[in-house]
Order: C-alpha cells, then structure tokens, then sequence
C-alpha cells in the first residue's frame, strides 16, 4: 500500500481518502451542480460514488499521486477533493479540484491547488501539469487563472468543449538563444 502524503495549508488538510469521508463524498457526487462539469456530468448513486472512490485510491497505488480528500483543519470537515489525474489514454498529468456547494467561493480550491501544484513541482518534478475545465464553468476558468494557469487551446474531450489551463514549475529554465 502506497503512503499518501497529508499537506496542510493555512485552512486545509489535504489528506487520503478514507472510508470515513465517504457519506459526505457519496453525498457531494450525488448532488447534480457538483457533477455537473465531471464526467458524463451525471449524478452519482452510492455505489458509483464508492467506485469513485476506490478507483482515486487505486490511482494512487498505481501513478504514485492522486487526490486528496480536503478537510477544514479547524473542524475536519470533509469539504471535497482536490489532486493530481492521469489515468490511462489521458492527454497529461491534470489538476482538478472539486467542493461540495457550501463551500464553494471561498478560496479553498485556490488555496488547496497551490498546495497541489507545490507538490507536482517539488516532490514529482513534474514538468507541466493541465486542467481541463469544461466550457460553462466559469468559476473553475478563474481558479485556473488564479493558480498561473495559461489557457492553451479549447478541445473537444470526451463531447464536451473543454478548455485547457498549462501550469509550469516556478523554477522552470528559459533557453534563450544568443545573438551573433
């Protein structure tokens, strides 16, 4: 079994998803506005939201990253999930995040994709990482925004218009090429 790492930021723990998360996590699938811009944007039962689940873990086991399920550090509330994706045939290593509504438009995707980003950069050296935020989703386009995303290109994934956000590590080099 892989050791998922906890983070914590100034409000959240971003920790492994646990069987105790998942009543709240099967509730936040099953409510239309939070799957609305995910996955075929049907709600989910409580026996597609515990494949959900059991196939973030998986991912874990398999990729060495994933998501997290965030808490509110004051209380340990389970507030949603936030991480890193690439499942097979997926175009690259994505960042997503998803709140259940009451705590949405409070800074804690923002807050939770900085910590993510972080993580990607120093712990995986990733190179680049993506969100892929379907058209509509306006509250997403500025969470990308917010964390340095550059939107890239606009594509069809999956039948739905989808843009892309590209993120690059802070310390990335710039070639530059002499004159002379």
């Amino acid at each position: 079994m892989i050791n998922i790492p906890t983070i914590e930021t100034a409000r959240l723990r971003l920790t492994a998803l646990t069987e105790r998360h998942f009543d709240d996590y099967a509730t936040m699938l099953a409510d239309p506005a939070s799957t609305r811009y995910i996955g075929d944007g049907q709600p989910l039962d409580r026996t597609n939201a515990w494949r959900s689940l059991a196939m973030l873990l998986g991912h874990w086991q398999l990729r060495g990253y994933g998501m997290w399920a965030l808490e509110l550090k004051a209380t340990g509330e389970f507030i949603g999930r936030a991480g890193l994706f690439q499942p097979e045939g997926w175009p690259d290593l994505e960042l997503g995040w998803m709140l259940k509504p009451e705590h949405r438009h409070h800074g804690y995707a923002t807050e939770a994709g900085t910590a993510v980003l972080d993580f990607a950069w120093n712990q995986l050296r990733a190179q680049r990482v993506i969100s892929l935020v379907r058209v509509g989703n306006e509250a997403s386009d500025r969470v990308a925004e917010r964390l340095g995303g550059e939107h890239i290109e606009d594509r069809d994934f999956y039948g739905c218009d989808t843009h892309v956000f590209a993120y690059y590590p802070p310390h990335r080099e710039i070639r530059r090429v002499a004159c002379g």
